[in-house]
Formats: C-alpha cells, structure tokens, sequence
C-alpha cells in the first residue's frame, strides 16, 4: 500500500495568537516535521477564503462568531474572519516543513465553507484530492493538523467513505472543543470505521 501523511489546516489563524486560535496548536508542528520523511507522499491542506466569505460572522449582519446559521447547503458555524488569502494568518505555521508533494487550498468559493480534505460543505463539491491520490496509488492515508473535531474529523470521514484505509494520529491534533465538539467527532470519526492511533 501507498501510505500519504496528509496534514490539516497548520496556519497561523490556528495557532495561538491567529484568528481563530486552537490551544496548543503550534505543539503539533514538531512531531508531525519529524514523521514526514516516513510516509510515500506528504500533502498539507490550507484554508483559503475570501475575504468576506459566507461562513464569516462579519458577513452576516447582527451575527456574532460561533453562532449557528442555516446555509442552503446546510447548518454553519459562523467564524471570526480568518485565514484570508495572502494573508498572514493564511501562512502556513512559520515552522511546519512545506516541501510536500501537494498543497491543497479549500474553503476559496466565497458561497460555501469546505473542513474535509475532499468535498465542500454541501458533501457532494470535490476539492479534487480524490483524483490525485488515486492517480498516485494511494489508498492509505494518515491525517494529523487542526482541528480535530472540525477539518480533520470531516477530512477522515470523507476519505473512509470513498474506501481510503484512514488513521488519525491524535498526538499531532488538536481540538476547539466546542460544546463537546471533540468527543462527538471521534465518535464520528470511530463509527465511520477511521482508526484513532
């Protein structure tokens, strides 16, 4: 099997100190440098928005960040801006190893939000990760990043169902841990068949 590392969401908004900080979120950047080396491929995802994307509180008047809003594609978080395009807070962490194979950007259609790896929020849009992994005989995949209970949760579930054989290396996650949000994800994450090392 072809095993691919592919790391989630590691940018600066999401460490302490960006926009939208995950505790600890600069802890991970250490150990996952260290087990790139030992996988076939390494991929990093980076969001990538607009900058008054739909999935901003700040584009919804009266709205505040964390409140929830019905899309047409679903329900939505509403977030404090974050990771903007050029932006600093878009960067990936300034010291996470970016000489990977692929760098996928999500969430840059203004209309919907994108967490998975794989498909916007409407589940059905392709990022188009499938295709590549595909091309390159991948079917063993890896994640670690942030966070756990939003991006890399929806990016495992996705890749299980299209048939990928997923692990979640927890030790180089972190979590926002909204509202139970990490304990629901992992049960999500367990249910759909992705291993929790």
């Amino acid at each position: 099997m072809t095993h691919a590392l592919i790391v989630i969401d590691v940018q600066n908004d999401f460490c302490p100190g960006g926009a939208l900080a995950v505790a600890g979120g600069d802890e991970i950047v250490a150990p996952i440098n260290a087990m790139m080396d030992e996988f076939d491929a390494v991929i990093l995802t980076q969001d990538w928005h607009s900058a008054a994307h739909s999935s901003f509180a700040s584009s919804h008047t009266g709205k505040a960040p964390f409140e929830m809003i019905e899309m047409p594609y679903g329900p939505q978080v509403l977030w404090p801006d974050h990771c903007i395009q050029g932006s600093h807070g878009a960067a990936f962490h300034p010291a996470l190893r970016t000489d990977g194979d692929l760098i996928l950007r999500k969430g840059f259609r203004p209309a919907i939000d994108s967490y998975s790896a794989f498909f916007e929020n409407d589940h059905k849009t392709p990022t188009g990760l499938k295709g590549y992994l595909d091309t390159r005989g991948i079917d063993r995949l890896t994640l670690v990043g942030l966070a756990t209970d939003f991006c890399v949760h929806y990016s495992a579930v996705d890749a299980a169902k299209l048939g990928f054989d997923v692990t979640v290396l927890m030790k180089a996650c972190k979590a926002i841990d909204m509202d139970g949000s990490r304990a629901a994800a992992e049960n999500a994450m367990r249910a759909s068949g992705v291993v929790l090392a």
